[in-house]
């Protein structure tokens, strides 16, 4: 390849269902498509080894995926983890140019444009790894940096080139505190204190649901059990807590569009804040009393997947009172968090 001399190339990938799903692409870039994304990018010339790796596969999950780092950050004291790297396409999801490609963090987030994010971490998207450009300019060779968005987007070095870094990752099982950090979260959220729109809530639903808190602990932990650590997405508890999460949130709140439920307008910021879901168990946003009981984070995306399931389901329906659950889909949550709290 003229790169990655010595490098095992084909033993780097992990090819599992889900890689190849939202990772990989079919087929090898045409330099025509590779000079597209590039001005589509915003005119940064893709480094030479870049190309060349996803010439011999295009995008992935790496088998390695941590790298060691000088410098803290907020993952980890001595290290980063990714969770893919994106390929030169379309076609996928998880592609440079695809639906959750490098333009959508700039766009959508607010990340700063430096370059090209190329991987992702398992934060939701809460800090990013990027080629940065503002020293080389757009046509030289980019740094590696991690760009953090729960610390004002601070960005730090992670290695002085794409090449370097690839051939840097080593396995997690040299940084495994998984045990650790399951104890820790299940503490969290056994001790952790509550929101304020959470207690307010709490106390709305206390004639239906008189334990309301001891529910959303006992939740919290059977999603810590099952995944080491408390973080929403798309599995069945997850979609449990967002139901149990917007009941209590329309207790005493109106919820006219999901945006409007979702995040809190900049306008609002300071005192007077209105509700919002990333005010309520994210620890995200604007100005908040600080709590205990918290994911850090949250995706937008898979938030937005539950709403319109639950729409289409007939769960979730459109009233004059803005959208609320109906009666059948109170009785069913009520129903589930009885199961999972005893």
């Amino acid at each position: 390849m003229g790169h990655f001399e010595g490098f095992d190339v084909a033993g780097f990938w992990d090819d599992s269902p889900y890689a190849l799903k939202d990772y990989v692409e079919e087929t090898p870039p045409s330099r025509e498509l590779i000079e597209a994304l590039e001005d589509e990018l915003g005119g940064y010339r893709l480094p030479d080894s870049y190309v060349a790796l996803m010439t011999a596969h295009n995008g992935g999950i790496p088998a390695r995926t941590c790298f060691p780092m000088a410098e803290p950050t907020s993952w980890a004291e001595d290290y980063i983890e990714i969770t893919g790297i994106r390929g030169i396409g379309h076609a996928r999801p998880q592609s440079l140019g695809g639906e959750f490609g490098s333009l959508f963090w700039i766009d959508m987030w607010e990340y700063p444009d430096i370059g090209v994010y190329f991987a992702d971490t398992p934060s939701a998207g809460h800090d990013m790894l990027a080629l940065d450009y503002r020293a080389c300019g757009p046509d030289g060779e980019p740094t590696v940096v991690h760009v953090d968005q729960e610390n004002d987007f601070a960005i730090t070095l992670v290695a002085e080139n794409f090449e370097a870094f690839v051939t840097g990752l080593v396995d997690e099982s040299v940084y495994d505190t998984s045990e650790q950090d399951r104890l820790a979260e299940l503490a969290m959220v056994r001790d952790g204190s509550f929101s304020p729109v959470l207690m307010r809530a709490f106390g709305e639903v206390a004639d239906v649901l008189p334990d309301a808190d001891r529910r959303m602990r006992a939740l919290a932990a059977a999603v810590v059990h099952d995944k080491g650590f408390f973080a929403l997405h798309a599995d069945a508890r997850s979609m449990l807590m967002y139901d149990y999460l917007f009941w209590l949130f329309t207790s005493f709140n109106r919820v006219d569009s999901f945006e409007g439920y979702l995040k809190t307008p900049p306008q609002a910021e300071g005192s007077g804040t209105p509700p919002t879901y990333e005010l309520m168990i994210t620890g995200c946003g604007p100005a908040h009393e600080p709590y205990g009981f918290r994911t850090g984070g949250y995706g937008p995306a898979r938030l937005e997947e539950w709403w319109n399931s639950r729409i289409a389901s007939g769960h979730l329906a459109e009233t004059v009172d803005g959208y609320r659950f109906t009666d059948a889909a109170v009785a069913a949550l009520l129903d589930e968090l009885a199961t999972v709290a005893s």
